[in-house]
């Protein structure tokens, strides 16, 4: 793919192509590599058409009216128990990481207080170090696809990509332990994108019965069999995870919906509204607990639940002007945060290309420069006297607040440190805190903008289970607040209400998501009055980030290499038919094969699918029977279903399998066709394909549109597109389009030409709007 991007005969810097192009290829192959977590690894697409071969009917056909209210009922029953584990792990993540930071914190305040500054420095520095690369350690040895926010991962695994081990045991546990001592480490990152992965590794465990490989098993719980069933848990626990994180369940299914789920339909948004209503009734009770004092130093569990604003808000229409401004900036912010995001993530895969120790040492360089930082600045910010108004005790000592005390006199409190020297959670709380329009100078909330703004996109990119979702939130918070003190007494709104605004468009400019975002932002802050405001900033924040770049999780997708197929076709791909872009060589089987060519064929390709052929003596011209998967030819070679002769027996061989045997396996648990060794008298023998194959396979014609095949293969979830030609020949099919073809990357690659014209259009609208805007 290093040529794919010409213009001119010149390839683009290597800065701004894609973090895979050199090792992606034009030649099509269904298994191609792409970063998953912090590592390269192969990745394959998803069935999500259910394959609809003789002995699938056969096994549909004998089920009774129990074993189908069994089916119903399993998937309820699932989505329970997903609301609970998941609501269980929510409230356990945020208790761990409160009480982890709170000892950290409470330990330097009290060498501060003693006035030990060097001692305090020391032992937050090392605290931090030590979090970090412990969190970075387990992620880098025992399940490197854990690292990062895991929504991107999430959100191509449900748009049909499917890669090893994003879903196991591993990833859970180095997940959860990985993101608690992350976040606790006062790095600039959060743990809402981790707990969305976190929720999709539970239910996709429970949906396949567990994990065989740890002996973790429950036969009662293997319904689900296949891609279809496994996906829309996978969205139910997306959904579960964005409720655990911020105790926002309408927030989490709008959440799955607008930007996780690429198919919705009606009743599987009653499932993940159930599940979400879950988690929040299980956190709803675990509060309950902490509120009797039973959950440690700092007495909810760091449960996200701002309450900004519990009395009435009024404004009126001069204030909309102000809102309106603070969006658009907001939407260039957000813009330039994932410009910069995806800059760095770039420049950190050349450094984590080099090897684990490198890996660990950038993450260690982040901690130090961190830490450094956020024990420094306060230093540098002047004390004040504590309000005779306070709405808590001043200076706060010992525990999270909004006047801490840091380095300040007895009734003096340091405003910089209140924000930087406590979690990510408390100090969202601190800025969208009302009645406290005087806490916080203007160059305090200038540098915590800052510090904010620039740790957040250096933080996301280590090698550790970390989200960017809440650093937005604390970044935009205090963007929001700069322009409330700016304005001051001109706007008859709080600084705390111009926190939330600023939350709120930098969201939807990083992320570009406006209904989810609206409803997570009025559950956070516990006030519909907010609706109006917070609808118009996301709408222009968004409308104005749209101009310049996609959104974050698109980007990181795009430099991660997975192959993510958007809603709508590109405008090229009006100019080019499916057989413009099927490339060869076509392996195809006879409906009765020999075990030889079998053997030669799985084991001399990569592909996943195989059509399958019935040709003269049988009929007067080649037909196209089907297709067949490569784990089903496998399997049958397992089982050792060959028949003697090229008779087909079709009835004695169903009879040797059970649904088990076809099931789709775990993410560990591939077949490979190095484990079938066979005898030479076997190899000389035959398989009967033709129970085993797809005999209604979705196929197009060769001249058909390459846009309406991308719309076709989309929407129906394929992983195969059979084409046919035009006029019937010599070969009843001319080749199989899979989620590689319809990419930008391969298409562009094999003619550069659309690339070329693309850059004259560009050219051309340039030298438009520069003669528009010099005659003004």
């Amino acid at each position: 793919m290093s040529n794919n991007y010409l213009l001119n005969g010149e390839s683009e810097p290597l800065i701004r192509q894609p973090l895979l192009s050199s090792q992606r290829s034009i030649i099509n192959s269904t298994s191609q590599v792409a970063i998953v977590g912090a590592n390269v690894c192969p990745i394959e697409s998803l069935d999500y058409e259910i394959f609809e071969n003789e002995f699938f009917k056969q096994d549909w056909r004998s089920r009774g009216v129990v074993q189908i209210f069994q089916y119903i009922c399993m998937k309820w029953l699932l989505c329970l128990m997903i609301g609970m584990i998941v609501g269980l792990i929510g409230f356990c993540n945020n208790l761990a990481v409160e009480n982890l930071a709170g000892i950290k914190f409470v330990i330097t305040s009290n060498m501060m207080l003693q006035r030990r500054f060097l001692l305090a420095f020391v032992i937050f520095f090392a605290s931090n170090l030590i979090l970090t690369l412990f969190a970075c350690t387990i992620t880098a040895f025992i399940a490197p696809t854990a690292a990062g926010s895991g929504i991107s991962e999430v959100k191509a695994y449900l748009n049909g990509v499917d890669a090893p081990g994003i879903f196991t045991v591993r990833t859970l546990f180095v997940k959860i332990i990985g993101s608690i001592t992350a976040v606790s480490s006062s790095l600039v990152v959060g743990k809402a994108g981790p707990m969305v992965h976190t929720g999709a590794c539970v239910a996709s465990l429970l949906g396949q019965g567990g994990s065989k490989r740890y002996g973790i098993t429950w036969r009662w719980l293997r319904f689900f069999k296949n891609d279809r069933d496994r996906r829309d848990l996978i969205v139910c626990g997306s959904a579960a995870g964005i409720a655990a994180a911020f105790r926002a369940p309408v927030g989490g299914v709008l959440f799955a919906l607008e930007e996780m789920a690429s198919w919705w339909r009606t009743s599987l948004l009653w499932r993940a509204f159930f599940t979400t209503a879950t988690v929040a009734i299980f956190l709803r009770a675990m509060i309950d607990v902490c509120l009797s004092g039973k959950c440690g130093l700092f007495g909810k569990g760091g449960l996200i639940m701002f309450d900004a604003y519990s009395a009435s808000i009024s404004y009126h229409l001069a204030d909309v002007p102000l809102v309106f401004i603070l969006a658009v900036i907001g939407g260039l912010l957000g813009s330039l945060f994932n410009f910069m995001t995806n800059k760095v993530l770039r420049m950190y895969n050349v450094i984590n290309e080099k090897g684990i120790i490198c890996k660990l040492l950038l993450a260690c360089l982040i901690s130090i420069f961190t830490s450094c930082i956020l024990f420094g600045l306060p230093f540098f910010a002047s004390c004040r006297p504590c309000p005779p108004d306070a709405v808590e005790p001043c200076p706060t000592i010992g525990r999270s607040g909004i006047y801490k005390k840091f380095q300040c006199p007895p009734n003096h409190y340091n405003g910089l440190a209140s924000l930087i020297f406590n979690t990510n959670d408390d100090a969202i709380k601190n800025l969208f805190s009302m009645n406290t329009d005087n806490e916080f100078e203007f160059s305090s909330m200038l540098i915590f903008f800052v510090i904010c703004l620039f740790l957040s996109i250096f933080s996301c990119g280590i090698v550790a289970p970390v989200g960017m979702f809440v650093p937005i939130i604390v970044t935009g918070a205090s963007y929001g607040r700069m322009v409330g003190i700016l304005v001051g007494k001109r706007s008859n709104l709080r600084h705390g209400l111009y926190a939330v605004l600023g939350a709120a468009s930098l969201l939807g400019g990083s992320m570009r998501t406006t209904v989810s975002l609206c409803v997570i932002m009025l559950e956070l802050t516990n006030n519909l009055l907010l609706l109006p405001l917070i609808m118009m900033v996301l709408l222009v924040s968004k409308s104005v980030a749209n101009v310049f770049n996609a959104n974050v999780y698109d980007l990181i997708m795009k430099a991660k290499g997975l192959p993510y197929l958007e809603t709508h076709a590109e405008p090229y791909m009006r100019q080019l038919t499916v057989g413009d872009v099927v490339t060869g060589p076509l392996q195809v089987f006879n409906g009765i094969e020999k075990v030889r060519n079998i053997m030669f064929i799985l084991r001399t390709t990569t592909h996943n699918g195989f059509p399958v052929i019935d040709e003269p003596p049988h009929l007067e011209a080649p037909v196209l029977f089907g297709i067949i998967l490569r784990d089903h030819l496998i399997t049958l070679l397992k089982k050792k279903a060959f028949l003697p002769t090229p008779e087909a027996d079709s009835y004695d061989v169903l009879r040797q399998f059970s649904s088990d045997d076809f099931a789709k396996k775990g993410s560990t648990k591939r077949m490979k066709i190095e484990d079938i060794h066979l005898s030479e008298e076997e190899m000389g023998m035959y398989i009967d394909l033709h129970p085993f194959t797809n005999a209604s396979p979705y196929t197009v014609v060769e001249t058909m549109s390459l846009a309406k095949a991308l719309i076709l293969f989309r929407e129906v979830g394929l992983r195969h597109l059979l084409v046919i030609p035009k006029i019937p020949g010599r070969s009843p099919v001319v080749g199989i389009l899979t989620r590689h073809d319809f990419t930008p990357e391969h298409i562009l690659g094999m003619h550069p030409f659309l690339v070329r014209s693309r850059w004259k259009r560009l050219r051309f609208w340039q030298t438009f709007l520069e003669k528009i805007l010099s005659g003004l």
